[in-house]
């Protein structure tokens, strides 16, 4: 298996690979991993990851500077059909759009927008953004192959202000608690998008990410 961590110029990449690393040597799974900005690289993948952390748009220019990335995205995932997972704001460019620091589009993979939160306490209170530290997950046991081992309620580590706003109810796999529901992972048919940092989420994070490299959609 050949997986690949896709470098935009942003997001804890160092801690994405290692992460992966140990899982694939703990399940005995062979696999080349390693982080690339080339697109080559994306075409001859088996499975993409594109991890992504600050501003939206910051994240988008810097895909966008990656020469036949985006097209090699395009035609890997979107026309070959591999296993694709986007991690915080990589999870996030799958939107339509996203409105951090004026309006940028987005891949357009998963309709919908990635907006700014207002979370409000039950008197009304504003809560504090970004979203930062451990929060639980929400979710149907059973729903997808990625939560698989999960149980609602394990804790999962966020730093976010803004969040995706899914135009298809059935594309959230799990939303978090923070003033109301925040979508919290996504998902159709070979691609899956995590708002919250996968690699910093301990054991539940590793078994998530096991499962992604076990993942046949």
């Amino acid at each position: 298996m050949k997986l690949v961590i896709i470098d935009p110029g942003s997001g804890n990449l160092a801690s994405v690979l290692r992460a992966f690393q140990k899982v694939a040597a703990e399940s005995g799974i062979a696999a080349e991993i390693s982080v690339t900005r080339d697109a080559a690289e994306i075409l001859a993948a088996d499975r993409v990851v594109l991890p992504g952390q600050g501003a939206f748009a910051a994240c988008r220019r810097g895909l966008d500077a990656l020469p036949g990335a985006i097209a090699a995205l395009e035609s890997r995932v979107r026309g070959d059909g591999v296993p694709f997972l986007g991690i915080c704001v990589g999870m996030q460019l799958m939107a339509t759009r996203g409105l951090e620091h004026g309006t940028t589009p987005g891949l357009d993979w998963l309709p919908g927008e990635v907006a700014p939160m207002d979370p409000r306490a039950a008197d009304g209170a504003p809560l504090p953004l970004p979203q930062m530290g451990w929060n639980g997950l929400a979710f149907r046991p059973g729903c997808h192959r990625l939560l698989e081992g999960i149980t609602p309620g394990d804790q999962v580590y966020f730093v976010h202000s803004y969040a995706f706003k899914a135009a298809r109810a059935e594309d959230v796999l799990a939303t978090a608690d923070y003033g109301g529901p925040v979508t919290a992972a996504i998902a159709r048919h070979n691609i899956a998008g995590l708002q919250f940092h996968v690699e910093k989420s301990g054991p539940v994070g590793l078994r998530i990410l096991t499962n992604f490299l076990k993942w046949v959609p």
